[in-house]
């Protein structure tokens, strides 16, 4: 609970310091500038806020590992879903509209965090979580798309350690098997999600598991 909010709180204040030239920059997302990916944050603070407000007598039926459906093929920035994405944050006209939006709804989906029980259920697409493991998910979510934002802007703050840390074991437990250990928790989460290419030698260190990458979570 702890980390799911030391990651989204260092997102929101990493999307607080970009310069709104910034916003018209691509992000690490395929097909999404920086401010459509700042729009899909606040979506995604809308949805923790729903599913926390959504509970579940049943057993839980995923966990945060067996939440995320992983392809094999690549994002292409053309599902109905992201082009609506695009548009909603082109309506959005200026930065600051988008940054006090996602402050707005962002402090609300983490207050609700900090109150909700760890072992309550809550339910979302369909199925069954405890509010620990649920929250868990965002860990990986917020990480990796403090990656993205920050994708193109050399000059802003990386996501925690412990942040980066634990969505490498996340991801690592989807995947089945570790990355080595030469590899940075960064460079394991981008390698391993298809946000950057392994170089030859990297490809060597990661082995077996190199035939299986890049895992596209969805």
């Amino acid at each position: 609970m702890d980390l799911f909010s030391r990651s989204w709180t260092a997102l929101r204040a990493a999307v607080a310091e970009v310069p709104d030239e910034d916003f018209a920059r691509p992000s690490g997302c395929t097909g999404w500038l920086v401010r459509d990916l700042v729009c899909h944050l606040v979506i995604d603070a809308q949805d923790v806020l729903i599913t926390l407000a959504t509970p579940a007598s049943s057993e839980p039926t995923r966990d945060a590992v067996t939440y995320w459906e992983v392809s094999g093929t690549p994002p292409t920035g053309d599902d109905p879903l992201d082009a609506l994405t695009v548009r909603l944050a082109a309506a959005y006209e200026e930065p600051w509209l988008l940054k006090f939006h996602l402050d707005d709804v962002g402090s609300a989906a983490s207050r609700a965090a900090g109150l909700a029980d760890p072992a309550a259920r809550v339910g979302t697409r369909d199925e069954v979580f405890t509010v620990a493991e649920y929250l868990t998910t965002y860990v990986l979510e917020w990480t990796l798309h403090h990656l993205d934002l920050i994708a193109h802007l050399p000059d802003a703050v990386d996501p925690p350690p412990d942040g980066l840390a634990r969505s490498r074991a996340l991801l690592e437990s989807i995947a089945g098997a570790a990355f080595p250990a030469s590899l940075s928790d960064r460079d394991a989460l981008l390698i391993g999600t298809g946000r950057r290419a392994p170089t030859e030698a990297e490809t060597a260190e990661i082995g077996v598991l190199a035939a299986r990458l890049p895992l596209f979570l969805g």
